[in-house]
C-alpha cells in the first residue's frame, strides 16, 4: 500500500472513531445558581408595629420571587414565619386554602392588613390570586388566608418543594418606603 492511500485510511477511521466517541451536545438546562437555601423553615421573632400594605410577584433567572409590602411606624421589618406544610389554613377560621402546586409554603406576617383603628391597609381584589402568577417557572398560586388578631396569613402554590430564602428588607424614612420582606424560591435544587 502506498503511502497517500494509507493516510487516508488512517484520517478516516480517525474521523470515524472521533464521531463514534464525541460527546453528545449538552441539553439546555437552568443556569447553576449557586444555591444553598435549603427547604426549612425559616422565621424571625422580632416586635413590630407594622401592617401589610401590598403583595407583589416577580421573576429572576434562578427563582421567583415574592415580595410583601410593609408601612406603619418603623423602618425595620419584625416577625414573620415561611415554611412548607401539607395544608395552608384560613386564620380566624382554620379553614383550607387550597393552592396550585405539588408543595404549599404557608407566609405568616405578624403584621395586620388593617390599623389599629380596624380600617384596611390590604385587601387583595381576588383572595384566590392575590398576585398574577401565571407563567412563573416556580410560582403556581398566592392565596390570601386572612388577617386576623394582629397576625396575616397568605399561602403560596409553588412547583415542587424547592428551596428557598426569606430576608427583610428595611424601610427608607426619607422617601416613605416602608421595610419589605422578600420570599424568594428557586426554580430547582
Amino acid at each position: 500500500m502506498t503511502r497517500k492511500p494509507f493516510r487516508l485510511l488512517v484520517l478516516a477511521v480517525t474521523a470515524a472513531t472521533a464521531a463514534l466517541v464525541a460527546p453528545a451536545p449538552a441539553h439546555a438546562t437552568s443556569p447553576y445558581c449557586g444555591i444553598t437555601w435549603g427547604s426549612l423553615p425559616k422565621a424571625s421573632n422580632a416586635s413590630d408595629t407594622e401592617m401589610v400594605n401590598g403583595v407583589r410577584a416577580g421573576r429572576h433567572a434562578c427563582f421567583d420571587r415574592l415580595v410583601v409590602d410593609l408601612g406603619g411606624q418603623d423602618t425595620t421589618f419584625g416577625s414573620y414565619d415561611v415554611r412548607y406544610v401539607a395544608q395552608v389554613h384560613a386564620d380566624g377560621s382554620g379553614d383550607a386554602v387550597p393552592v396550585r402546586g405539588a408543595a404549599d409554603l404557608q407566609i405568616v406576617l405578624r403584621a395586620p392588613a388593617y390599623d389599629q383603628n380596624g380600617d384596611v391597609t390590604f385587601r387583595p381584589r381576588d383572595p384566590r390570586e392575590v398576585v398574577d402568577v401565571s407563567g412563573y417557572p416556580t410560582f403556581r398560586q398566592v392565596a390570601w388566608a386572612g388577617s386576623y388578631e394582629g397576625s396575616t396569613t397568605m399561602a403560596l402554590g409553588v412547583r415542587a418543594r424547592l428551596p428557598f430564602r426569606v430576608f427583610p428588607l428595611p424601610g427608607t424614612p426619607q422617601s416613605d418606603d416602608g421595610p419589605r420582606l422578600v420570599i424568594d424560591v428557586a426554580h430547582a435544587w
